[in-house]
């Protein structure tokens, strides 16, 4: 999946709604957030969650996140060993 923009209050329902249709199918996850100039912590929270329903052996695999998206994720989630950032 390909996001764009900010993921803020406004673009929360849909940003959970996305990301629970991924953790449903099989596989790994993969989020294009080179695009994404800003996630707030309901944002990261919804990124965190979905990782954790991930089954074992899969991973969320987050291309280019925004700072402030690595940041909440080390604060409130550290150690989430389903996610994996990549700059490629």
């Amino acid at each position: 999946m390909h996001a764009a923009g900010e993921i803020t209050l406004t673009t929360r329902t849909e940003w959970e709604r996305a990301l629970e249709g991924m953790v449903d199918g099989g596989g790994d996850v993969y989020l294009d957030m080179s695009a994404v100039t800003f996630v707030d912590v309901a944002g990261a929270s919804a990124v965190a969650v979905a990782a954790q329903h991930l089954g074992s052996g899969r991973r969320m695999v987050l291309k280019g996140p925004p700072p402030a998206l690595l940041r909440a994720l080390e604060i409130f989630w550290p150690g989430l060993a389903a996610i994996e950032v990549t700059t490629k």
